[in-house]
């Protein structure tokens, strides 16, 4: 692991509390995180559903300021497009921005701005993007300023957990294990809280809980600064020391295994868009007379990750005691195939469908539970490696290169929605499986020479396996 900058040094020190074993500015960024993604996965869970269900109604979409030149623009790209289309598109689309824009984010704080700045504006732009969906003229509008604000706020909020760590600290990976806790809390209380006020009250109400949410966070954040590491000190261009055979080498693999994080986001990114309209479909809802709103399901998302952590934390430490631990690429590799078979559940369910023709519900809940086993062995690892390799001057640029990867899977889900219409349900899912299949056995193929080759170094030392 890279050496600390003198900066680095001066946060670690003057950054001494501790609760439960972590620096308090941890829980302050995961805290941050978890308002976060009650706010993103409480527009995941809604905006395709209230696209084909409301909005798209030609009523309310003439309404929709801009809608026109943004429908013939999405056409002239793709050809003629159905509401199912559009609105996959529409999400693909909006997915790409808010997962682009923190590497310009990122790249703001590591050069012009402070990294709280950048979330302290975020917060804001997203708050006000969310109140903004409270109205059928401002639709284009919220979306933007949701993408917009989600940059500064994720390129400077992650960046800033490496700082509290001195070089070489196992708890680095563990911390990313806590943050990701956070933002699959976050995960699990968006969908029931938004969809379940949506449900009695309308969209519209739901959409102002998600900005509610974030409005929290930007609180909780500023309340708890005082526990944050200092913004790094810019350094004189000139005095700067060039990158070490060792940095190269980092940027190398960070380069590498970037295919294989956009293979898992193209499958993760399905769940996140079609597959709403497949639950909608396809699946027997009604529990005891109960009709389960569709989002429900994504709060298992949220939930499973959480119970998962601790357990998957607690097995590796007791086999790392043995010292026969697996490597991180061999985690992350196990980590695409879990999720690969999981998918293949879905694509099982005309197998398990009932007299009515639908898939019982217990099938996608089998689904989410073993997805989620599988995320939590390659998700926290990879960005946990992209936070352990980047030189600090690039630390925020280089996580947003990481997130672009996840941008590059939303763009590939949009086109795959589409192809959704044409094919049977099987099919689709198969193929799905496929893609993040294929990457866990190349991962596993190449895990030994690359780890060779990355030497002693490569490893964040996390430790575990987090989602």
């Amino acid at each position: 692991m890279e050496s600390l900058t003198d900066t680095e040094e001066r946060i670690v020190t003057a950054a001494p509390a501790r609760w439960l074993g972590h620096p308090r500015g941890l829980w302050v960024i995961g805290g941050t995180e978890l308002w976060d993604r009650i706010s993103w996965h409480g527009m995941v869970s809604m905006l395709v559903l209230y696209m084909t269900g409301e909005l798209l109604k030609p009523e309310r979409i003439a309404h929709v300021g801009g809608w026109n030149a943004y429908r013939a623009t999405l056409e002239w790209v793709f050809g003629p497009l159905g509401n199912t289309a559009i609105a996959t598109q529409t999400f693909s689309l909006y997915f790409a921005a808010i997962t682009f824009l923190p590497l310009i984010g990122g790249w703001l704080g590591d050069r012009a701005i402070s990294r709280r700045t950048g979330v302290t504006v975020g917060a804001l732009v997203m708050t006000l993007g969310h109140f903004l969906m409270a109205f059928d003229s401002t639709f284009l509008a919220a979306l933007l300023s949701l993408s917009i604000g989600a940059g500064f706020l994720r390129g400077n909020l992650s960046p800033q957990i490496r700082a509290l760590y001195a070089a070489g600290d196992r708890r680095l990976g563990e911390a990313f294990q806590v943050y990701a806790i956070c933002v699959n809390m976050g995960a699990f209380i968006a969908p029931l809280a938004c969809s379940t006020v949506a449900k009695y009250y309308g969209w519209h109400a739901g959409f102002a809980v998600a900005g509610l949410g974030m409005l929290i966070g930007l609180v909780w954040y500023l309340f708890g600064s005082r526990h944050l590491p200092p913004q790094p000190i810019r350094e004189n261009k000139a005095l700067r020391t060039p990158f070490t055979t060792q940095d190269r080498r980092n940027l190398v693999v960070l380069a590498l295994l970037w295919p294989f994080s956009v293979a898992f986001w193209t499958s993760q990114a399905q769940i996140w868009n079609v597959y709403n309209v497949w639950v909608r479909d396809h699946v027997a809802m009604d529990v005891a007379g109960f009709a389960v709103p569709v989002p429900w399901l994504q709060s298992l998302d949220g939930l499973a990750p959480a119970a998962f952590i601790p357990l998957v934390i607690l097995l590796f430490r007791t086999i790392a005691r043995r010292g026969d631990e697996p490597d991180t690429l061999f985690k992350m590799a196990a980590g695409c195939l879990i999720f690969a078979a999981a998918t293949l559940i879905l694509a099982a369910g005309p197998l398990m469908a009932g007299t009515d023709g639908r898939t019982p519900i217990w099938g996608p809940v089998v689904f989410h539970l073993t997805s989620n086993l599988g995320a939590a062995l390659f998700v926290p690892l990879m960005q946990a490696t992209f936070a352990a390799r980047a030189p600090e001057r690039l630390r925020g640029t280089l996580l947003g290169v990481y997130a672009l990867s996840i941008t590059a899977a939303s763009l590939i889900s949009g086109p795959m929605g589409g192809w959704y219409d044409h094919v049977s349900p099987p099919t689709f899912w198969i193929a799905t499986a496929a893609i993040v299949g294929v990457a866990g056995v190349l991962l596993l193929l190449i895990a030994r020479p690359l780890r060779r080759w990355m030497g002693p170094d490569a490893e964040p030392e996390e430790g575990g396996a987090a989602h």
